[in-house]
């Protein structure tokens, strides 16, 4: 992949630092083949693999700094260079470096003579930074597979990365899959500085829930910001747009063809599966907008042919099965001279667009009850009621009042599959002895208590901002499209973009229970009626139903699940239950519990290879 890595306070000449740096940097050429530009300083050195136009370099005066991403105009405003410019501002004021920056982006300043660095990566999280101390050395990469290739830091399993794996289906930050191992968060910058660490937070997404402005104003605004942020994320490159049917991704191919002033090169995948092909939705946005459109069907043997390649892309597990088909479609395009692709990601999370905002609404309603009434009447009341397990509507009632009495952001988990087996159940005693079983939810408690927003869906999309897209749905998109040789750039989350969600109204971005609101009222004359009105759905893998009938697919993660019974993480009896019964029962559900262990062996067996 593109980014950076390299390392501080270790080495004994440049020569030697050289074949060092030259080895982390390995893994992120391994895809993407762009070239690599190393610097080396007596006792440091740092390395960027990134195409010509996202790649700022400068060295001068045992100074080295490394930009990977969109640089900022402004920065770089009387300098030889954006890199130059950077380095200008880190000698005047380090701590304020970040919070001048714009874009995408993930930076390292190694400054060799006096012994101190700084870390960054943007506001949203679409640049990645891992890092690791060990004893006076920082060392440091865009992918963990760099710093394990430092003599100072190899790998050690970490358990807790792991449960969280199994638990969130990825390992949120800061935690990594690696003991003593580290990511920065969106916003965040750290300080090295003579052995010592220290991180800041140089960004926090501020809610200005005041009352609303004149919808004219806030349409044309947005309608601006969409186009500059379209035009932006296109520039320097051949560029296509991801097409799944919904808003997002409608939305920016729309807006492609009217800022590139011909038909948008658009993607689309699907399905032969009942329930999952969402083909036609793709097929009405091209014809309303006039794109050039192309599609491709993912068939069961491309999800066998893949699986290996994705795993062996990511730099930690990963369980979105979502990637599989972000890759096909990216393949496609790469295959068609597209250089660089638009995806549609951060719409939901800056305007409202998830299904649990509107269910956690209902859920807010309960919390507003006088407690005394809630104990002393409601509640004995549907609980007590005879025979009212047989009655739908006592049922109903008594699974909304036990979700709604669980606190957030805990109640967002109540379906969550780990926690309906049972750690206790899935995990060995020995591999649980060293994973805090409450450490997922502690994580998000502190994620959710992190804002101070005074809404719930405000507090709910700063959560998701990190948790979904930064942890989740960027490095999908990112990772896949790495695998295809291809960049990618989130037109939604520009700077300004982000800025201008965050002055709407909590009623703008979900009005009662309608998702959305501004979002789709805004488009009504741009958006087709069927694609405003639509369900949700995306580039959902029909993984459980074929592997019911397709058997290859199904060896593949019969022997994945086998070969990780020898690891000591899961038990060997759960598996066996999963794969003998539970999988005959609902092979929707428990397919996907199937796709995390056999997508964690996979893991193992491709870095074990590398």
């Amino acid at each position: 992949m593109s980014g950076l890595c390299g390392f501080i306070g270790y080495g004994a000449s440049a020569t030697d630092n050289r074949a060092v740096i030259e080895k982390m940097a390995a893994p992120l050429a391994r895809f993407h083949g762009a070239p690599l530009q190393s610097m080396q300083g007596r006792k440091s050195a740092v390395g960027i693999v990134a195409s010509e136009a996202t790649s700022h370099v400068f060295q001068r005066d045992g100074l080295m700094v490394a930009l990977w991403g969109i640089p900022n105009k402004a920065i770089g405003q009387g300098a030889e260079s954006v890199a130059a410019g950077i380095a200008q501002a880190w000698r005047r004021d380090p701590d304020a470096l970040c919070a001048s920056l714009n874009g995408s982006f993930s930076l390292c300043i190694v400054d060799d003579d006096a012994g101190e660095a700084l870390l960054a990566i943007d506001r949203m999280g679409v640049g990645n930074m891992a890092y690791q101390v060990a004893g006076e050395a920082l060392v440091f990469g865009s992918s963990a597979d760099s710093i394990v290739r430092h003599p100072a830091t190899p790998s050690v399993l970490d358990h807790q990365g792991l449960y969280n794996y199994v638990y969130f289906h990825m390992i949120p930050g800061p935690g990594t899959v690696f003991q003593n191992q580290q990511r920065l968060v969106p916003g965040e910058y750290l300080r090295y500085r003579q052995g010592r660490v220290e991180k800041h937070q140089y960004w926090r997404m501020t809610f200005d829930e005041r009352p609303e402005r004149p919808f004219a104003d806030l349409k044309q605004e947005f309608m601006r910001l969409l186009e500059s942020g379209v035009r932006d994320a296109a520039a320097g490159s051949e560029a296509g747009a991801f097409l799944s049917g919904g808003t997002d991704s409608s939305t920016i191919a729309g807006v492609l063809t009217k800022v590139g002033g011909k038909p948008a090169n658009t993607y689309s995948i699907g399905f032969e599966a009942e329930g999952y092909d969402e083909m036609e939705y793709a097929r009405l946005a091209s014809r309303h907008f006039g794109t050039s459109h192309h599609e491709y069907y993912v068939t069961p043997d491309d999800v066998v042919d893949a699986i290996p390649k994705v795993a062996a892309v990511f730099d930690q597990p990963f369980g979105n099965a979502s990637a599989l088909p972000a890759f096909y479609c990216a393949r496609m395009a790469r295959a068609d001279g597209i250089t660089r692709m638009l995806g549609g990601d951060g719409g939901d999370e800056l305007f409202g667009g998830n299904e649990r905002y509107s269910k956690q609404h209902v859920f807010e309603k309960y919390e507003k009850v006088p407690g005394l009434l809630r104990r002393a009447l409601l509640e004995p009341a549907v609980f007590n009621f005879p025979g009212g397990e047989h009655i739908k509507l006592i049922r109903k009632a008594r699974s909304y009042i036990e979700q709604a009495s669980v606190p957030m952001p805990a109640r967002l988990e109540t379906y969550n599959l780990l926690g309906r087996y049972g750690p206790s159940q899935v995990f060995t005693d020995a591999f649980l002895a060293n994973a805090d079983t409450n450490g997922p939810l502690e994580s998000l408690r502190r994620d959710y208590g992190g804002n101070e927003a005074a809404s719930l869906i405000n507090r709910m999309l700063a959560l998701d901002f990190k948790v979904t897209l930064a942890d989740n749905d960027l490095p999908k998109v990112i990772r896949s499209c790495e695998l295809a040789g291809m960049d990618v750039a989130f037109p939604f989350l520009s700077d300004d973009m982000v800025a201008f969600s965050g002055h709407l109204t909590a009623k703008q971005k979900l009005n009662g229970t309608k998702l959305r609101y501004f979002f789709k009222e805004a488009l009504r004359d741009f958006l087709p009626d069927e694609i405003i009105n639509k369900q949700k759905h995306g580039f959902g893998l029909p993984f459980g139903v074929w592997l019911q009938h397709h058997q290859p697919l199904k060896q593949l993660a019969m022997d994945s699940l086998t070969d990780l019974k020898q690891r000591g993480i899961v038990r060997p009896a759960f598996i066996d239950q999963l794969v003998g019964q539970h999988l005959s029962e609902h092979a929707g559900y428990h397919g996907t519990m199937v796709w995390v262990l056999m997508m964690m062996e996979q893991w193992f067996k491709q870095h074990e290879q590398a």
